[in-house]
């Protein structure tokens, strides 16, 4: 019973926790258009994206890399225990 509702209020705290992260602004009324915005507060988005898909073709450049030397791993070991099977049949 108490495991129920320690995971119920961890969900709904989990839950909660966007609209707690941010609070209202108060001179904000409403939606304000990108092109309506000073210009300190325009941020470009290009750099951004760029810099994430350049983070995650190095991720998955090493990730296919570690793959690739365990795959180089398990072949040398069936190697030697096929000539170790090999040696013993003689």
């Amino acid at each position: 019973m108490l495991r129920r509702t320690l995971t119920a209020l961890v969900g709904l705290l989990l839950l909660a926790a966007p609209l707690l992260a941010q609070p209202p602004n108060p001179g904000q009324e409403g939606f304000v258009q990108a092109n309506e915005l000073p210009p300190g507060q325009e941020l470009p988005a290009a750099p951004f994206v760029m810099v994430s898909y350049a983070f995650f073709l190095v991720l998955m450049m090493f990730y296919l890399w570690t793959i690739w030397q365990r795959i180089g791993r398990v072949e040398k070991e069936i190697r030697d225990l096929e000539r170790r099977q090999g040696a013993g049949n003689r």
